[in-house]
Order: structure tokens, then C-alpha cells, then sequence
């Protein structure tokens, strides 16, 4: 019989070394904001807030750890040497790029963090964690160690999670995570349907694929994540994201469709195969009937999903209906805006929008959805973790209190040279371990 489970967002906490090097060839709003002078502390109290809003809702809230930048020991990888002062001043003076790269603080975005699967869908009835290999950027493909670390000290229980390493760091294997993965189902902790979303095929030459930009997923890598955590076929659907989409700036398919329960929230575009993909889930999903909410390029123009982050948003069950958690971008263009009032008019599954304040995270590419993890527990898996890293209100003042000592008010990019900066960064990790009770996650405390 099926448990009891609730859906948990673990929400990326802003880095202090949030900053706009425009580092993701693809994503539109990265490059646009290429060299602006950031806040990182508005960037996190941002973040915080969002996380607590939803807390005070009753949503289950955790915290995943921002990780250590600049990143010293990437330096050094690529031959930068001395102090760690001599690497930082020499990384700056003669590639600030590779400075630039190693200090970015992109783990923020946690729907990258992971692939997890709940113990409703695996073989061993084990939540399972795949840290995701993200080698389409260098600067965040050295995030999935510190990503590994963090999500061993919170489900640290090996009867109840199982951790795989990340896939090999080969673009036949590239892999994004949770944001070319949602779960359908009836019930959370019924045995759902998991889509995975991938952007070409590697070892199909002559498969479709984007002319533009790269397709960051492959269907090999999701085939891969699909074995190692025991799902059975016939729960599984695999769909092609339209290279049409990706080439106008939809890096991610969480750019350009989101799931929750039996709802399906997605542009036109999103989809190679479209009418296939929709037969596929609805063949498999039991429990429930697929509400698929399809948005035309009529109704919203794939710029202006793109412009929005539309679909980068959170659908969340409420009691009332599912609640579209949406950037306040979406009420800035008139096309979308326009949208969300009819939808909400139609009185379908999606019954409320509700604005979020996210801009610092929106002006380097990520929206409400790429701030956050999903991972499904029932109710003992629940208990089971770390539970110093979910969202109380004392939990709340501590970190903002934390956030507000240690943050810079403005960073550009020729701070990231700053012997200081990495110190009050070390110092600032140090301190949050221990507030959020992970113990030695981080390189420098090894």
C-alpha cells in the first residue's frame, strides 16, 4: 500500500561570491548582465525570503549549502601555484576568466544539484542521488563533490538513501539534473512516472539537434541515471526537448515546462515529439488522469517565456488547487501577465499565481525553479534526515543574521581577486556547517 509522502524543496542558498561573469553560453540572461556589479547579500536575503514564504505555507523547506569560491584547488588544477594569495593575484592578472569561472557561485541553482528518484519508483525502495556531472561549463562542473558531500550528511541513512557518484564527465554522458527531470504521479507517494528531458542524442550523429547553442542533456546520460536507480521501463518516459526551443535561449527543459503531481505546465515547443511524449505518460501514469496545460505561441511567444522564466516557475499543491510560484518578471510583460490572469480565470488545475521576488538570481539566468531540489519522502524517510537543514523561523533569523554579517552589499569582477574575499568566504562556510549541523563538507576543512 501506498506511504503517505510530501514533496521537500531544498532551496540553493546564494553564495557570497554571487556575482555576473556571464559564464553560460545559452542562457540569455546570463550574458545580458555580463560585468554588472552584483549584491550578493540582496541575492540571499532574496533567496531566504522566497524559502521562508513557502515555509510559513507549510511547504517543506531545506537549505543546501552554497559551496566554496573562488576554488582554490581548481586553481591549482590548472597550474596556478604558491599561497593561496599567489594563485588568486596570479589567476588575476593573467586569466581572469578561469578566476572568473572558478568563483562562481552557481550551485545556487540546486534543480542542477541532482537527479533523484523517490523509493515509490526504485528497485530497492530507496530514495536515490545522482549529483549531476554538469560538464557543458567548466565552472559548474567542479560543483558535484561538495554537491555529493552535502546530500550524504543530510540523507545520510544508507537504509532508506542511496547515493550514486556522478556519470562520467563526458559530453556523451552530460547531465543537468533535476532540470530535465520532473516526477508525475497521483499521489507523491504513489509509484509515478519519471520524465526525463534530454536535448540530442551523442551517439546519434544524425539525430536532431540545436544549430545555436549546445544541447546540454543526453539521452545516453538520462538512460544511465534511469539504471542506477532501478526504474522500471515502463515508469520511465524520455522525451527530446525541440532544438528549436534551446536555440532561442532554453538551455534547460525547467525553462520551458514544469510538473507537479498529475499537472503538466509547457510551451508548445518544448517538445520534439509532443503528442507522443503526452501518450507516453499518460499510458503509464496510474492514479490519476495527466492534466496537460499547454501554452501556444500565440498566447505567450517563446521570447517572452524566455524573457519571464515563466515556466522556471514553482507549481506547488495547495489546498485550494496548485499555486503557480512565479518571478515578478512574469508581470512585466504584458503577453505573460495577460496569460496568468486567463489561466487562473479558466479555473483548471493551476488555481493561484503568486509573484516572488528573485532579480538577483533572475539577472544571472535562474528563476523560482532553479533555486530549488525537489526531493520526495514519505513520511519515516522524513524523519530520517538531517533535520538541521530544514527551514524553521529560528532556523530563518539565524541564517539571515549570518547572511548580513558575512555578505558584501556589491562584488564586480575585479574583487574576485581579493585575498579577503576568500577568507571571509571561508570564514562565513565555516560558521554555516556548524549552524546547519553538516559537519566538514568543504575542501578547506579537510
Amino acid at each position: 500500500m501506498p506511504k503517505h509522502a510530501v514533496e521537500a524543496n531544498f532551496d540553493g542558498l546564494v553564495g557570497p561570491t554571487h556575482n555576473y561573469a556571464g559564464l553560460s553560453w545559452g542562457n540569455v540572461a546570463s550574458k545580458s548582465n555580463v560585468r554588472s556589479v552584483s549584491n550578493p547579500r540582496e541575492a540571499a536575503l532574496q533567496g531566504l525570503a522566497k524559502m521562508k514564504r513557502l515555509a510559513d505555507r507549510g511547504f517543506v523547506q531545506g537549505v543546501l549549502p552554497p559551496h566554496e569560491r573562488p576554488h582554490i584547488p581548481t586553481l591549482r588544477a590548472v597550474g596556478f601555484s604558491g599561497s593561496d594569495s599567489d594563485v588568486l593575484r596570479a589567476a588575476a592578472d593573467h586569466s581572469p576568466s578561469i578566476l572568473a569561472a572558478a568563483s562562481s557561485a552557481s550551485a545556487m541553482w540546486t534543480a542542477n544539484a541532482a537527479t533523484v528518484s523517490p523509493s515509490a519508483d526504485t528497485a530497492d525502495h530507496r530514495v536515490h542521488f545522482t549529483p549531476a556531472n554538469l560538464n557543458a561549463k567548466f565552472h559548474r562542473s567542479i560543483e558535484h563533490v561538495v554537491t555529493g558531500r552535502a546530500l550524504k550528511s543530510i540523507f545520510a541513512d544508507e537504509s532508506r538513501f542511496a547515493h550514486h557518484p556522478a556519470l562520467p564527465s563526458v559530453s556523451q554522458f552530460g547531465d543537468e539534473g533535476a532540470a530535465n527531470h520532473t516526477r508525475l504521479c497521483g499521489g507523491y507517494g504513489d509509484p509515478g512516472v519519471e520524465l526525463f528531458v534530454y536535448g540530442q542524442i551523442a551517439f546519434n550523429e544524425q539525430a536532431p539537434a540545436p544549430r545555436i547553442y549546445p544541447a546540454r542533456q543526453t539521452l545516453e546520460a538520462s538512460q544511465a541515471i534511469a539504471r542506477l536507480h532501478g526504474l522500471k521501463d515502463s515508469r520511465v518516459v524520455y522525451a527530446q526537448q525541440n532544438p528549436e526551443a534551446i536555440d532561442a535561449g532554453v538551455f534547460h527543459n525547467d525553462v520551458i515546462a514544469v510538473g507537479n503531481g498529475n499537472t503538466l505546465f509547457y510551451h508548445e515547443l518544448a517538445f520534439l515529439e509532443e503528442e507522443r511524449v503526452l501518450a507516453d505518460i499518460r499510458s503509464r501514469l496510474t492514479g490519476a488522469e495527466l492534466e496537460a496545460v499547454r501554452v501556444s505561441s500565440s498566447q505567450v511567444p517563446l521570447e517572452d517565456a524566455v524573457a519571464s522564466y515563466l515556466f522556471n516557475s514553482q507549481l506547488l499543491n495547495t489546498p485550494d488547487g496548485m499555486m503557480l510560484a512565479v518571478p515578478g518578471e512574469c508581470r512585466e510583460i504584458a503577453s505573460v501577465s495577460r496569460y496568468l490572469d486567463e489561466l487562473v480565470e479558466d479555473a483548471g488545475s493551476i488555481t493561484s499565481v503568486e509573484v516572488f521576488d528573485v532579480k538577483q538570481s533572475m539577472r544571472n539566468g535562474g528563476g523560482p525553479a532553479c533555486l530549488r531540489l525537489r526531493v520526495v519522502l514519505n513520511d519515516d524517510e522524513l524523519k530520517a534526515m538531517h533535520q538541521g537543514v530544514l527551514l524553521t523561523d529560528a532556523l530563518y533569523e539565524r541564517l539571515t543574521t549570518w547572511v548580513e554579517a558575512h555578505y558584501r552589499e556589491e562584488l564586480s569582477q575585479d574583487d574576485l581577486g581579493d585575498p579577503m574575499l576568500l577568507d571571509e568566504v571561508r570564514k562565513a562556510l565555516d560558521e554555516l556547517t556548524g549552524i546547519l549541523g553538516l559537519g566538514s563538507i568543504y575542501d578547506f576543512q579537510l
